[in-house]
């Protein structure tokens, strides 16, 4: 079956008319017609996502995108509101900038991400310093109470017996053991400086 003619051979365009027409005949999907397309702005697309990004293999890779989108997107094109040349390097623009922000970003995270990795070391050791001094503290305050009271705290406390049981275990009423409790924690609450 003999392929279907779109028209005469397409050579580059030589006006802004002829790229404009060619870029038409592409959204309709004529692969002929985005060959002289391709061939008059890549070297323009190329030059410009260039100038912006100031790196050649980045450039090379937007500018191939760019055309990829002017193929697929040729549709969109509309002569009334422009060029298709001013259509084709607001796209190159827009994909150019769009790679630097997206650089930017990426940058910026790893920048976060490093920063991040570089001070928990730092607040991991700060958190445990603090630590061991808060309980350095609770031990210089738990030796400055009476015998009954540092017996009684301890052994509800540290080693989790109930009222009863530190009661049972100091042979004391229920009641004395309460308020010798009650008394040690509120010098301990005094020594350790918190408010009530």
């Amino acid at each position: 079956m003999p392929s279907v003619s779109h028209g005469p051979e397409i050579g580059p365009p030589h006006s802004e008319d002829d790229l404009d027409k060619l870029l038409l005949r592409t959204a309709q999907g004529d692969e002929d017609a985005f060959t002289g397309v391709y061939d008059a702005a890549s070297g323009p697309v190329l030059g410009l996502v260039r100038r912006i990004l100031r790196d050649t293999a980045q450039s090379e890779e937007v500018a191939q995108d760019v055309l990829v989108e002017v193929w697929a997107t040729a549709a969109r094109f509309r002569p009334e509101e422009g060029s298709a040349k001013t259509w084709i390097m607001t796209l190159a623009h827009h994909r150019a900038v769009d790679r630097i922000r997206s650089a930017e970003a990426r940058n910026e995270r790893e920048q976060k991400a490093a920063l991040l990795e570089r001070t928990r070391p730092f607040d991991e050791v700060t958190e445990r310093v603090e630590t061991q001094l808060e309980w350095q503290q609770v031990r210089r305050c738990v030796r400055r109470l009476t015998d009954m009271q540092r017996q009684a705290v301890t052994l509800a406390y540290y080693q989790g017996l109930t009222n009863k049981e530190v009661a049972e275990a100091l042979s004391l009423p229920l009641g004395t053991v309460k308020t010798r409790l009650r008394d040690g924690l509120i010098r301990l609450r005094d020594c350790l400086g918190v408010s009530r």
